[in-house]
């Protein structure tokens, strides 16, 4: 596996209690084999957004970051985003940059008398 390309896990619907142990598995076994420590989860056939794929979701990240990886999610619909903002569960998305790093190239602007960031 190309260090650089982070492996893809498709997460397909319904979510059951059953489903997520097993996934959980999977991600902790992806991070194992490679791929720079970065998961990829498509969640694009996830299905209609509710509290068990954001159960699902938190546990997959619990996993990862545990492996000493992260999780990335690839195409959430606009309803999962706001789901998971709701419950405060923070996620990466494919294609945006973290929040907590600007964007490179951009310069973050500060008040006179403030201290830079």
């Amino acid at each position: 596996m190309d260090p650089k390309t982070p492996p893809v896990l498709a997460l397909t619907g319904p979510v059951t209690p059953a489903r997520v142990a097993g996934t959980a598995d999977a991600v902790r076994a992806l991070l194992a084999a490679g791929g720079g420590g970065v998961v990829v989860c498509d969640v694009s056939a996830l299905g209609p957004p509710g509290l068990a794929a954001v159960e699902l979701l938190a546990r997959l990240q619990l996993a990862a970051r545990r492996a000493g990886g992260r999780l990335r999610l690839r195409a959430p619909e606009p309803a999962l985003r706001a789901l998971l903002d709701l419950v405060g569960l923070p996620v990466e998305v494919e294609g945006e940059t973290e929040q907590r790093e600007p964007a490179p190239g951009v310069e973050i602007e500060v008040e006179p008398g403030e201290a830079a960031v």
